[in-house]
């Protein structure tokens, strides 16, 4: 007997659900840079590094949920194939957001000197202003599609 396939209530149910652990996960990167790094390198540096796998998990989650063989958007695609064009931009930014994932990655992990703080917050920056951006897309497309709410989180 096949497996069956998530329903659509249950993907949407666990995009919910992956977007409020990634927002947390963005939450705890802002945090951490945002942490005062003088005199603490070091400290600073590990609690970046934390936080940053901690997204990278969550990221990775999300993109499974998204682009998988059951995810939303080959259900979109089929259901509602005029947002094709939408479904083509997020998975361009979800390549394009892991790239920036990868930098922030390198950066952190070398060895971390005062002058290297201002690149990586920068770097970090740039990568929650992505993801921010997509998961509003990712919310707009999903609402176009089924005209449901993923929600915003608090």
């Amino acid at each position: 007997m096949p497996a069956r396939s998530p329903t659509n209530d249950q993907v949407l149910e666990a995009l919910r659900v992956r977007r409020a652990e990634l927002r947390k996960s963005m939450s705890a990167l802002e945090q951490a840079l945002a942490a005062p790094a003088p005199g603490r390198l070091d400290a600073w540096a590990e609690r970046v590094h934390v936080a940053l796998v901690e997204l990278v998990r969550d990221f990775r989650e999300h993109i499974a949920i998204a682009e998988g063989p059951n995810g939303v958007f080959r259900r979109v695609l089929s259901t509602t194939p005029r947002l094709s064009d939408a479904v083509a931009r997020l998975t361009r930014e979800h390549a394009e957001i892991n790239d920036l994932i990868d930098q922030l990655l390198t950066r952190v992990g070398a060895a971390p000197v005062s002058d290297g703080v201002d690149g990586v917050r920068d770097l970090g920056t740039a990568l929650l202003v992505r993801l921010i951006r997509s998961r509003q897309r990712s919310a707009d497309l999903v609402y176009q599609a089924y005209q449901s709410d993923i929600g915003g989180e608090a």
